[in-house]
């Protein structure tokens, strides 16, 4: 099971359940478009993570290393992210 912490509140992520989906399922603002790491519109801040943030297939939008696409990103275990911070 996967838990998300954000500044508004702590959630798990359903079984096959992406980040952005669980983030939308509960009441959280995100910007994404295409659902699949071209244009990173998605990308948000990473604060910590129990796990190592992978991808099935890299992205093709450029993100810091503090930063992650939740549209195409496969977490495990407790992440920590803040997406009130979303970089535009």
């Amino acid at each position: 099971m996967t838990w998300v912490i954000t500044p508004k509140m702590q959630f798990y992520l359903h079984e096959d359940e992406n980040l952005l989906d669980g983030l939308l399922r509960t009441g959280h603002e995100v910007n994404y478009q295409c659902r699949e790491g071209y244009c990173g519109s998605c990308r948000i801040r990473k604060i910590s993570s129990s796990h190592a943030v992978a991808y099935a297939v890299a992205p093709l939008a450029m993100i810091d290393e503090d930063e992650i696409l939740p549209c195409c990103c496969r977490v495990q275990g407790v992440i920590h992210i803040d997406n009130e911070l979303i970089i535009e």
